[in-house]
């Protein structure tokens, strides 16, 4: 091995859950593809989020938040897709932007409220499954479903956290997803009724939470305190949390929402970003590096002064 060489392997970068190839810069694919799940005739939009490299990548799903759909969440979806990961956007309708699109300017509160609704859940729950077993017929060998990972924000949260392990006691079954290794929760819930540690005891996946200081729900009594209480319900092993000062609910989607008092901090987005990389390339990946990361002074290197961060 020359000098040279091996110079510039012991002056290897560190790891920078950020960093991007550049000659990936541009490089994300965009497809979109309905899945129809036929035992429920229901049709599933989805917008994939393909990588450069053409080898079977870990799959990460995104559960939109009440009135979304499956383009929110563009940073995120271009940043995974650039670091390797194949991002699969679904949309979930009845609780996606339908809702609220045709609706007179005051009636559109109701209509959410209205929409934010049991069986809306259900529908959202089972929608997951159904795309994961779609996948290998619409991607064939561009993914990896050993290594797959969830996410979502606010009622994607909650879509999140049912499939990833938490327990309801009032249901006839659970709805966990043995395929998905790892979760982000993006604004996540206690449950409305019941023990919060009870509903949380079997979660065994790693949970990486995330909430503001004023992440405030204008559809239901959530508040930043109550979703901390997620955090406190899991278990100890692989939990992790972060807390944004002054986070606001659309702080974790692209654009402000009607009521936001804060201003938006460019900060809470870069956050998102490192954060959710290093996880999902710690407990997918299994790399070391990520971990030491998360675990470690990389991790808070890029808080500002009064965000919050721990993990047990």
């Amino acid at each position: 091995m020359s000098s040279l060489l091996l110079a510039g392997l012991l002056l290897a970068a560190p790891y920078d859950p950020l960093a991007v190839d550049a000659s990936r810069a541009n490089a994300v694919e965009v497809q979109t593809f309905t899945v129809t799940d036929a035992a429920r005739k229901r049709d599933i939009p989805i917008r994939v989020y393909l990588p450069k490299s053409k080898e079977p990548a870990p799959v990460l799903l995104f559960s939109h938040g009440l009135g979304g759909s499956n383009e929110n969440n563009v940073f995120l979806a271009k940043h995974w897709a650039q670091r390797g990961y194949v991002a699969v956007f679904i949309q979930h309708q009845g609780s996606d932007t339908s809702v609220w699109k045709d609706k007179p300017l005051l009636q559109r509160m109701k209509a959410m409220r209205d929409a934010a609704s049991p069986e809306n859940f259900f529908l959202r729950v089972a929608d997951v499954p159904a795309v994961l077993d779609a996948l290998p017929g619409l991607l064939k060998e561009r993914i990896d479903l050993t290594r797959v990972g969830m996410s979502g924000h606010s009622f994607g949260a909650v879509t999140t956290q049912a499939v990833s392990g938490q327990h309801f006691p009032a249901a006839e079954k659970d709805f966990t997803d043995v395929r998905i290794k790892a979760a982000v929760a993006f604004s996540p819930m206690v449950p409305r009724r019941g023990d919060a540690k009870e509903a949380f005891s079997k979660v065994s996946l790693p949970w990486l939470l995330m909430t503001g200081t004023k992440d405030q729900s204008l559809i239901a009594s959530d508040t930043a305190e109550s979703r901390r209480g997620v955090y406190t319900a899991l278990p100890p092993g692989s939990k992790y949390e972060l807390v944004l000062e002054n986070g606001e609910h659309s702080a974790f989607s692209d654009r402000a929402l009607p009521g936001d008092q804060q201003q938006r901090n460019p900060n809470h987005h870069k956050l998102m970003l490192a954060f959710t990389t290093a996880f999902f390339d710690a407990y997918l990946r299994g790399d070391a590096d990520a971990r030491a990361w998360l675990d470690g002074d990389g991790a808070t290197k890029l808080l500002e002064p009064k965000d919050q961060w721990q993990h047990k």
